[in-house]
């Protein structure tokens, strides 16, 4: 061992299998951040698209003319929007045969527009799940790399003569950068998994209304064309 004391030459100093979990722990810490960062930017412009819509929406358009614009010039960074147009293509589709019952129209739009909340949850939770891994991983791993570095530590302490705290401390603290760097690591992963899955969850209830208010808007297009 060198007698360089810092934080990069205890690094350089530390074992193999050391390095190798600071690596890893370095690593996932920053596809973490590359992560937090896009999710940051995609969520920021589905809530905007989302408010956006809804404007459009509720200024009382008529639907099929609001359904020939976003089938134009598609925003797929909304939601919202992705919901109306599989509902309304898919009522509109279903209303064109005439001997196909109100319920039975509403029943297949309603399925259109339940598989596409769902993949809007797909996209609004994509790689949500990688921070949650390295949020719960990162600590054991960086622990993992500290027991290692102890273990290996006292058994090379063992061809020591005297072993004075000048002697293990650096052997020590080479051993503990394994568990800062899992707390490096983990931290921040925890702290944007969390913040997302709530933006998340309140975005997926703003879609769920959506969906609820617009199969409504279409329950009462339905019952008045079988009426007429």
């Amino acid at each position: 061992m060198t007698n360089d004391l810092s934080i990069w030459g205890l690094i350089i100093d530390a074992s193999w299998l050391v390095k190798f979990v600071l690596i890893s722990l370095f690593i996932v810490s920053i596809v973490s951040w590359v992560i937090a960062f896009k999710r940051i930017k995609f969520l920021g412009l589905a809530k905007r698209s989302a408010v956006e819509f809804e404007e459009r929406f509720w200024s009382g358009t008529d639907l099929s003319r609001l359904y020939v614009q976003t089938n134009t010039a598609p925003n797929t960074s909304s939601g919202q929007e992705n919901i109306f147009r599989a509902g309304f293509k898919e009522f509109a589709r279903l209303r064109q045969n005439k001997n196909t019952d109100a319920e039975a129209v509403m029943e297949g739009t309603q399925r259109v527009m339940r598989v596409a909340l769902l993949r809007e949850q797909e996209k609004l939770e994509a790689h949500l799940s990688f921070l949650a891994t390295v949020g719960s991983t990162s600590p054991y791993l960086g622990l993992f790399g500290t027991v290692w570095g102890i273990m290996t530590s006292f058994i090379a302490l063992a061809n020591e003569k005297q072993a004075t705290i000048s002697v293990v401390a650096p052997h020590i603290a080479e051993a503990l950068i394994a568990t800062a760097m899992g707390l490096f690591a983990a931290i921040p992963a925890v702290i944007f998994y969390n913040r997302f899955s709530s933006q998340v969850d309140s975005m997926l209830i703003t879609y769920d209304s959506f969906s609820d208010e617009f199969s409504s808007i279409l329950h009462r297009k339905a019952h008045q064309v079988s009426a007429a």
